[in-house]
């Protein structure tokens, strides 16, 4: 008789909640902290204070009110992708307007989220973007890809940048553009985690953004339009 397999486990994912109502932040945190996979690391009503309170502390995913006053979100949010932070923001707003989704695109969130969503939902957003995914709102989806398309200069020929992709980046793009998220990339593609990583970021900066839901507005046209579209080709596992 073969030995029973232990469970899996998932790893810990550590939290930290900057929202200004301490009522709702106390609560989420203790929702959070019901979830064997899940550990708030800290909680504070600022985007100033939240490097102090995560002192020699690492957060993998930030929940960051997107009203917190004088825009300081999106601040703090493009401030940690300058300084190249792994931790994946995900933006808890009142409200969907795709313009405030955009600019939080833009400064490097990973997802968005509305407050009046169930804990269910929020749960779900904080493990994929942990895992690398991306999200936003569907119904917004559409005009956000639109507003990011108008955003961009075009300039650069499409054929142009699509040359200066490799083929595995090629291969890691047609599936972005398919709707798969990280995870699936490497699974299809017979990938590490870590190689996916590594592309993503080199397509990111190839076309100049911060995010791959800009990489993917900015691909899908060009891709329509090329021949390059086609069945991405699989690797042995590294």
């Amino acid at each position: 008789m073969g030995t029973p397999s232990a469970p899996s486990v998932r790893p810990v994912i550590h939290v930290l909640i900057v929202d200004q109502r301490l009522t709702f932040r106390d609560a989420l945190a203790t929702r959070l902290q019901a979830e064997p996979d899940l550990a708030v690391v800290a909680k504070t009503d600022s985007a100033e204070f939240a490097p102090r309170v995560l002192v020699g502390r690492t957060a993998d995913v930030i929940l960051l009110d997107a009203e917190l006053p004088n825009d300081s979100a999106i601040g703090f949010c493009a401030e940690m992708t300058r300084r190249g932070d792994q931790s994946r923001v995900v933006m808890l707003s009142a409200s969907s307007r795709p313009e405030r989704i955009v600019a939080a695109v833009r400064a490097g969130a990973a997802a968005w989220v509305r407050k009046d969503e169930s804990i269910d939902h929020l749960l779900c957003v904080i493990r994929g973007v942990a895992s690398g995914d991306t999200w936003i709102p569907p119904r917004e989806l559409g005009a956000v890809l639109r507003l990011l398309i108008e955003d961009q200069d075009n300039r650069r020929d499409s054929d142009d940048l699509l040359a200066s992709l490799t083929g595995r980046e090629l291969d890691i793009l047609f599936l972005l553009v398919e709707g798969a998220g990280r995870k699936e990339i490497a699974e299809r593609l017979r990938l590490s985690a870590n190689t996916v990583r590594t592309h993503l970021h080199s397509l990111m900066v190839k076309f100049g953004v911060h995010s791959t839901l800009e990489v993917v507005a900015l691909a899908r046209p060009r891709l329509e339009a090329s021949s390059q579209i086609r069945e991405p080709r699989k690797s042995a596992p590294s």
